[in-house]
């Protein structure tokens, strides 16, 4: 099994599962019956031994909770990280109204999601198949996520943070680098969404394409003027609380469905990188 094998069994799946189709009984109106969530995924390849892993357990960074690749999977030899880029009619349909999701992104913040982690399971069941233990730790029980501060929380100590990233992952094995929404930009663009394996399956890291860590981000400033309750800013990137907090005004309106994505549609990065003489 190899790089290719894996990518072409992720493309077929993306192509071909029903999943990646939003049906009729679960759509929220006619509008968007049988509309796709995501196009063809793009990969990357890491080493569980990249330095990069570590220093996410400094404070300044992520934090001590940070699980590194051989917590999750001692043995592992490969970090495979993918970006699910949300389809044209998703992307379309967040760009009408600047202040409330779409009905596009709310499928595809939460179907989108489930079929996300579809996707990881059934490449997981592939990778075990073959002989290789394989982790999602995003579907793992030792994994958990705060979004707030809460001082009753098992986890007071820490917010917006979790004990795996797959922004931060996805960096380490050369998909894209950050913007100042706090999203990752990658050749394919900021829209969509990103998972990851550890397998003891044995892949040569890929060599990233970048050095700095917000090297696509053009600093244009469009994701500042798209947010609607003003959470972003160039001088001091995504403010977190404030972002947080509209997404629980969405949960109330859209439940059992909540989203926003203004930051990542309409944007110089919403599909490619913008400063594309920045890709080696």
């Amino acid at each position: 099994m190899n790089k290719q094998d894996i990518i072409k069994t992720a493309a077929y799946f993306v192509e071909n599962s029903e999943d990646n189709y939003i049906k009729k009984l679960n759509a929220i109106s006619e509008n968007v019956a049988g509309m796709k969530i995501y196009e063809r995924p793009i990969f990357a390849f890491g080493s569980p031994d990249d330095e990069y892993f570590t220093s996410f357990k400094e404070p300044s960074i992520i934090g001590k909770h940070f699980m590194l690749p051989q917590d999750w999977l001692p043995g592992s030899k490969t970090v495979i990280s993918f970006f699910l880029p949300f389809s044209k009619a998703v992307k379309k349909g967040n760009r009408r109204n600047r202040s409330w999701p779409s009905e596009e992104w709310l499928h595809g913040r939460i179907e989108g999601q489930a079929f996300l982690n579809k996707l990881c399971m059934h490449l997981q069941k592939e990778l075990i198949n073959a002989g290789y233990n394989s982790v999602v730790p995003s579907l793992d029980a030792r994994f958990w996520a705060k979004t707030e501060g809460n001082n009753d929380s098992s986890h007071s100590e820490v917010s917006f943070t979790s004990t795996w990233s797959e922004r931060h992952v996805a960096f380490v094995c050369g998909l894209g680098t950050f913007g100042l929404s706090k999203g990752l930009i990658t050749s394919k663009g900021i829209a969509g969404r990103f998972g990851s394996i550890l397998t003891e399956l044995y892949l040569s890291p890929d060599q990233r394409k970048y050095e700095d860590i917000t090297e696509y981000c053009s600093m244009c400033g469009s994701c500042v003027i798209k947010c609607p309750v003003n959470a972003i800013s160039i001088e001091m990137g995504k403010n977190h609380p404030i972002c947080s907090a509209f997404l629980d005004k969405t949960a109330e309106k859209y439940k059992p469905r909540y989203g926003c994505g203004k930051c990542q549609v309409g944007v110089p990065c919403e599909s490619r990188v913008p400063k594309q003489s920045n890709i080696k």
